[in-house]
């Protein structure tokens, strides 16, 4: 009996050493589920990792001492217990999982190239009202703002308006290519966002033609786990409000969320510049089984602004804001939804599936297509053009694994057709002679109207593994093909005479990268990588008889590193490039204020990124982004003059952007930061005649977070300091685009957990 006894206790002792503790494993941020999360037992060598769903099953029981691990997060010592585990953000680690530099999660620090992440933190406190706010922290980027959310971007680049950008939603062009708008980020609704990513330098081998300078890519949030929900509502002392929401929940495999914003601007500091937008998204994701999901998203914005052009030497530099435009506008309808399904085959084998269909409209009468007479200084004459597209998109991907040398394969194929249209209609002008523009009228002259049916196939392969101990290799390969179908409903004789045609242009873009870990945080890697930009179609064919633009390519050598502090304190991220520019296409603005669009021959562009983030304690984080750069004509002649060995206008050498954030453990809840952005001086003009001195911009911001309720006030340009966003100068005259008096932003949300 005695033994029965013994046997019996032993056996209950060993099942309940060995029940099965179950849970989900969250971010504590955003509430989306976390997969791949490794639990460890302390002292013992049992484990698991979280599944698709965030799930964790542990052999273990209450009170068990475990480690809950993920990479871009901070570790977590605490006693098991079922139910949920919140993770935090790590604020300052060199390793994260990044998604844009492979088409798949992969650790930043595998990847050869220059990428930089903004995280959900860094959205959450600086409680940005423009994207710019947010994309100019990334070394090596200036996002030009020019008024109510409409910019232009400059990325290893000059600040230009050329289709050298893509710009990205969860991996998709958010335009089609051929078809670039330098205003395209007015698409984008910031309120349904969780991480930004940005390329720097050719991605053409992956996403092909238009990334260029960079790669942006907007990652919306996905469902949380739990229901949450959060309103928040701003306003500034410049006549702009704003109202946010998000709503998330998941019920049982079914997880929703949405979320959106209503902006609006009236009686702002400058004439004529009220604008107003709505931005919303809806996503749904569907756990089907442990190996399957399917992603449904939709976007619509709907945006309208008054437009203001640049004002001249006198108006700026005599801080005098009136705007001599007093109807133009622009209008902005934008629709993208995308349904994706994830298949993993086995646990070398995943497979995606994207279907996805985007409609967008830009209706606008331009001032700068405003010109004068020449026989009535009373008169000009303008136009009132719409910019419209349909696009129905495929990509298919799969990656596979190999169980040696951690090497994968991940291939795909891709088809867009996009069906697009431009119409542009005459209209009188009249002008008072005070040289406001103060009426129009339309007409029945036509100057442009036609249809280009666009048609992009492409495939890509990207293959990686590791070729000894901390040496990995990474090449890629990507064929495109664009057709242009053009219909023109003109004459020859018209504005825009082109005959009907059909254009292709195709190419092949490698990348070939290396990266080399020497351990404790240390790191080098070098990539040699190809982009391709074939014209748009506005450039091919707007206001032109005979097309003429050839395709432009570059050519990207780049070497980098990185190197982390000790305790995870943070880390150092830096990269050099020159990168050979050929056709380069680029717009020369006529004395009329009109743009002429040309290849520009042979073109070098030059720098040095980084990019630091250190916390000496745990209550101050700073940052240091920036970047020195040369961008000049290697052959480049303008009527008949050459411009070569000429620095290139718009370019500055030296862009950075400091921050430094406290928030002190005495005041939980609060924080403080100010941020300083410098613009060194570049030309303004090819010919290298005249040159703006840049500018230099203090921000400050500050928040209060106490249970559910948080506020905040920001004051940009707690100087006041006159500057401009843009400069440039023609033969007649010059023009300074002016940035942002001294604003101050109130705000107030409310977080339901």
């Amino acid at each position: 009996m005695k033994y029965l006894l013994v046997i019996i206790a032993g056996v209950l002792l060993s099942l309940h050493s060995y029940a099965q503790v179950q849970g989900s494993v969250i971010d504590a941020q955003t509430g989306e589920v976390l997969s791949g999360v490794n639990i460890q037992l302390l002292h013992h060598s049992k484990g698991c990792v979280t599944d698709a769903q965030g799930k964790y099953n542990i052999a273990g029981h209450n009170g068990d001492s475990v480690l809950v691990s993920y990479v871009g997060y901070q570790p977590q010592k605490m006693a098991l217990t079922a139910g949920i585990i919140s993770l935090q953000p790590s604020t300052a680690s060199l390793n994260e999982f990044v998604v844009t530099s492979s088409r798949d999660k992969q650790l930043r620090t595998d990847a050869p190239i220059a990428i930089s992440r903004i995280s959900t933190q860094e959205m959450h406190d600086t409680k940005a009202t423009t994207l710019d706010q947010l994309l100019n922290k990334v070394s090596g980027v200036y996002m030009v703002p020019l008024q109510n959310e409409q910019h232009t971007m400059a990325i290893r680049q000059p600040i230009g308006y050329k289709s050298l950008f893509l710009y990205l939603e969860d991996g998709i062009p958010i335009r089609t290519t051929g078809d670039f708008n330098h205003n395209a980020l007015i698409e984008i609704n910031m309120a349904a966002l969780r991480t930004i990513e940005v390329v720097r330098g050719p991605a053409s081998s992956l996403y092909g033609s238009e990334a260029v300078g960079g790669a942006v890519n907007f990652i919306t949030a996905a469902p949380s786990l739990n229901p949450t929900g959060r309103v928040q509502a701003g306003v500034t002392d410049r006549g702009y409000k704003r109202a946010d929401f998000n709503v998330s929940n998941t019920f049982n495999k079914v997880g929703l969320t949405m979320g959106g914003y209503y902006a609006n601007q009236q009686h702002g500091y400058m004439d004529h510049s009220d604008y107003h937008k709505f931005a919303f998204t809806l996503r749904g994701d569907y756990q089907i089984s442990e190996h399957t999901k399917w992603i449904n998203a939709a976007t619509l914005v709907d945006y309208y602004t008054d437009q203001i052009g640049g004002l001249d030497s006198a108006h700026f530099f005599g801080k005098n804001y009136t705007n001599f435009q007093t109807f133009s506008y622009r209008k902005v309808n934008a629709l993208r939804y995308r349904s994706t399904v994830e298949h993993d085959w086995n646990d070398l084998n995943h497979t995606t599936f994207t279907a996805f269909f985007r409609s967008s409209s830009i209706k606008q009468n331009p001032f700068y297509y405003i010109t004068d007479s020449k026989t009535d200084p009373l008169k000009a004459a303008g136009q009132i053009n719409n910019d419209s597209f349909k696009s129905y998109g495929l990509i298919l991907q799969h990656k596979k694994e190999f169980g040696w040398q951690d090497a994968a394969i991940i291939a795909g194929v891709s088809m867009d057709y996009s069906p697009a249209a431009y119409i542009a209609n005459y209209i009188d002008v009249d002008k008072n002679a005070a040289g406001y523009y103060t009426h129009y009228t339309p007409t029945d002259s036509v100057l442009t109207n036609y249809d280009v049916k666009l048609l992009n196939t492409a495939a890509y392969v990207q293959g990686n593994m590791t070729l000894v101990t901390g040496l990995k290799l990474v090449a890629a390969l990507r064929y495109d093909r664009m057709d242009y179908k053009f219909e023109n409903h003109l004459s020859a004789s018209a504005y825009t005479g082109a005959a009907s045609q059909k254009n292709n242009f195709n190419a092949f873009t490698p990348k070939l990268g290396l990266t080399y870990d020497f351990g404790h945080s240390r790191g080098l890697y070098a990539n040699y990588s190809v982009g391709f930009a074939p014209p748009n179609i506005t450039e091919l064919f707007t206001g032109v008889k005979v097309p003429v633009l050839k395709p432009a390519n570059y050519n990207n050598y780049e070497v980098g590193g990185w190197f982390g502090f000790a305790n995870d304190k943070g880390y150092v991220d830096m990269s050099v490039y020159e990168m050979k520019g050929r056709n380069e296409i680029i717009s020369v603005r006529q004395s009329d204020g009109s743009y002429l669009n040309q290849n520009a021959g042979q073109t070098t562009h030059r720098g040095v990124e980084w990019n630091v983030r250190y916390a000496p304690v745990t209550a101050i984080q700073l940052r240091v982004s920036g970047q020195y750069a040369d961008h000049f004509f290697n052959d480049y002649t303008e009527k008949g003059v050459s411009y070569s060995g000429n620095q290139m206008n718009g370019a500055p050498h030296v862009i950075t952007n400091t921050e430094v954030t406290f928030k002190p453990a005495f005041i939980k809840g609060f924080r403080i930061g100010a941020e300083w952005q410098h613009i060194s001086k570049y030309y303004m003009d090819p010919q290298n005649t005249k040159m703006y001195k840049g500018y230099d911009l203090l921000n400050l911001r500050t928040g209060y977070a106490w249970k559910s309720f948080e506020c905040w006030i920001n004051c940009r340009n707690v100087a006041d300091v006159i500057y401009a966003t843009t400069a440039e100068k023609t033969a007649y005259s010059t023009s300074y685009y002016p940035g942002q008096k001294r604003t101050f932003d109130f705000g107030i949300a409310y977080t339901f957990k």
